[in-house]
């Protein structure tokens, strides 16, 4: 093959890259391209690191001899022009389980003409149709998965490109400088794979320490696992080598069963997962609007949400608290909730974004579908001093100990819209 065109996607790094590795592998020239599609709802957080990422993968580009092609439009489109441009023999990117994802997919096949497209793994560990149950269909239940998820081949962890040569006389394009932002982290390859390494080395721990919220014993991955700037298969594979590591693979793996889940279920997003679910939900919008704010009047709800807000990420555990409330105890639509998170989050992946708020709103893949989180009762077993809510909510900043998280109101229109259905105590 003379050339080849790479549509970076959600792959945004050069280490363990199939379609990068194997157009650099048979093609005598390579453009590595990415798309901003203007059309793409994004956080000003989100679009800072997608940004960073971009920059640090074009750095990454031009130390093997090549760059990173930037583009601004329809991805498609914009793909196809390229290819014409270079008269590229092919058109290299990764699979991913998004119905978004297989329309660009089918677009980009139908509009190649003479081209071949070929998709290459590596957005997840195991790619969403290889483990399969008994009967040839999706896990709908995730212990069963994970155990042919730990017995099913994964594919080796392939090398960063040594050379990248660029057709000649392309425009790079300009890539736009990232805002100044909050944020917890730098976007980009090389940040994460400091952060891989720094992880690696309590991953020991994970089980002990995940739920803890003031100490933030989570790796912090997930944006860099959602942007590919890391490889969930370089990670799972190094996590595996350390002692006590399983619990943390283990989120790598549901990781993998909410993209098996969606490929298989592509209306995860709109649709209750669960045949029968309950699926009645209120529109309230001074309820959806206080609780994006971190205005609820309860404590931990609140600083995870202003966490999330001012930061573009939230624990975990107050992911499930912050998300339990707003379904359970005020009834609000999960879907709203989902898109807010979908908003606000540096890691805002389709799959694991709806899926999990489906779980939680017993729509999904939860077994025990009633369960509900109490926020006061995980506020004091999670945050225990009150450490976390004081970080995030200043104006509880002199209140001792755990009566931090005592519900506090602001005023009578905000009490009137979060009534709470069960009791909600310090006991």
């Amino acid at each position: 093959m003379d050339t080849a065109v790479v549509l970076f996607t959600r792959d945004l790094r050069v280490h363990d890259n199939p379609a990068l590795h194997e157009a650099c592998r048979t093609a005598a020239k390579v453009v590595p391209l990415f798309v901003l599609d203007p059309s793409a709802p994004s956080s000003p957080n989100r679009q800072r690191f997608l940004l960073e990422s971009l920059a640090d993968l074009r750095e990454s580009l031009r130390g093997k001899g090549g760059d990173l092609v930037v583009r601004e439009g329809d991805p498609v489109e914009e793909t196809l022009k390229v290819a014409s441009e270079v008269d590229a023999d092919g058109i290299a990117l990764a699979a991913d389980a998004s119905p978004y994802a297989h329309r660009r997919e089918r677009r980009l096949v139908e509009g190649a003409g003479r081209r071949s497209v070929k998709l290459f793994p590596g957005a997840t560990v195991v790619p969403a149709g290889d483990v399969r149950t008994g009967g040839g269909g999706h896990y709908k239940v995730f212990t069963p998965y994970w155990r042919a998820w730990q017995a099913a081949p994964h594919r080796d962890v392939v090398a960063a490109p040594r050379k990248v040569v660029l057709p000649a006389g392309i425009d790079p394009g300009r890539l736009p400088e990232p805002a100044a932002g909050s944020g917890f982290a730098a976007g980009g390859e090389t940040a994460g794979r400091k952060r891989v390494k720094a992880w690696l080395g309590s991953v020991g721990d994970y089980d002990d320490i995940h739920n803890d919220l003031p100490g933030d014993g989570t790796s912090r991955l997930s944006p860099y696992l959602h942007f590919g700037c890391v490889s969930p298969l370089d990670l799972a594979t190094a996590a595996s080598t350390r002692d006590g590591a399983e619990p943390f693979v283990r989120q790598l793996c549901w990781r993998d069963f909410y993209a098996q889940v969606l490929a298989a279920f592509p209306d995860l997003r709109t649709k209750a997962y669960r045949p029968g679910a309950d699926d009645t939900w209120k529109k309230d919008r001074n309820a959806l609007e206080a609780w994006e704010s971190g205005h609820t009047g309860v404590p931990i709800v609140d600083a995870g949400m202003r966490q999330l807000v001012d930061e573009g990420w939230m624990h975990n555990r107050a992911r499930l608290v912050t998300a339990s409330y707003l379904t359970k105890h005020l009834g609000v639509d999960w879907r709203s909730g989902a898109a807010v998170f979908m908003h606000h989050l540096l890691d805002a992946d389709v799959a694991n974004n709806y899926g999990n708020w489906q779980w939680v709103a017993g729509t999904g893949n939860d077994t025990r579908p009633y369960r509900r989180f109490n926020p006061i009762r995980q506020g004091l077993r999670f945050d225990p001093d009150g450490d976390y809510v004081r970080r995030y909510v200043p104006e509880l900043a002199d209140v001792p100990g755990k009566a931090v998280h005592t519900p506090w109101d602001l005023d009578e229109a905000t009490r009137r819209a979060l009534k709470y259905p069960e009791p909600l105590t310090l006991d």
